[in-house]
């Protein structure tokens, strides 16, 4: 993608994003950055001695195997957004404030979806990777407990996806495009931590142990590996990551 046309779309889909929160919602949400809570953020980096499947979606290499990396991600996030919001028990579930904030949020995933989308497509047409396949059948969407603790669960690691692929980028373009969408992921997985408990929205001191950094005030970073790991339960489709870059 020529990374003039990749600015100006970067620029429009700022446009729409922030189009779509009414002021007294935007101020909130970009108040603090978020924590991470990533419960496995040490878990063992070797590869899975497990060969992988011949039909295996094949995120490729380079600069747009990262970017389809974080298309897959996006992906799984904006399809449990959509069901959240989609479901019977939204509105008894959520008061309107809060709703209107899970709806917020919801479109923001399905634009990051969509840009990574055209993204890839006009940067290597056939390279993109297909639409995934998700499994939320452990997720009881007419539980609001079960409902914010999977939506905490996918914004930290949404955060700590993005820290944890920033190095392995290498067109500058893409790197400050990671950095203006993983400043949005922050910003939900705050809202989503204070509506679990009011007041934890930038709680660091209970994170230490999942790669916060409370002395630097540092949110956790993790690698491909790790994070495919902890979203693989959701994702019905075996990811094949082993071509991406690793520094």
């Amino acid at each position: 993608m020529d990374p003039q046309s990749t600015v100006v779309q970067n620029r429009q889909e700022s446009s729409l994003l922030e189009a779509k929160m009414h002021r007294r919602r935007f101020l909130l949400f970009s108040g603090t950055a978020a924590t991470a809570a990533l419960a496995l953020a040490s878990c063992d980096d070797k590869d899975d001695p497990t060969p992988t499947p011949s039909n295996a979606v094949n995120l490729g290499s380079g600069d747009v195997g990262i970017l389809n990396y974080a298309y897959a991600l996006e992906q799984l996030e904006a399809a449990f957004y959509t069901q959240v919001v989609a479901h019977a028990a939204f509105t008894t579930t959520f008061n309107p404030l809060e709703q209107e904030y899970l709806k917020d949020i919801r479109d923001h995933e399905v634009a990051h979806r969509e840009f990574f989308k055209t993204a890839i497509t006009a940067a290597a047409p056939t390279a993109i990777i297909p639409a995934l396949t998700v499994d939320f059948s452990s997720i009881n969407f007419g539980s609001r407990t079960s409902v914010l603790e999977t939506a905490r669960t996918f914004e930290d690691l949404g955060v700590a996806a993005y820290n944890g692929a920033g190095k392995l980028l290498t067109n500058p373009v893409y790197l400050t495009l990671a950095g203006k969408i993983v400043s949005v992921e922050a910003r939900h997985a705050a809202l989503i931590r204070d509506l679990i408990s009011n007041g934890t929205f930038s709680d660091l001191g209970t994170l230490t142990a999942f790669g916060a950094s409370t002395a630097n005030a540092l949110d956790g970073a993790l690698n491909p590996p790790q994070v495919l790991q902890l979203a693989d339960a959701f994702i019905v489709n075996t990811i094949n990551a082993s071509n991406l870059p690793t520094s």
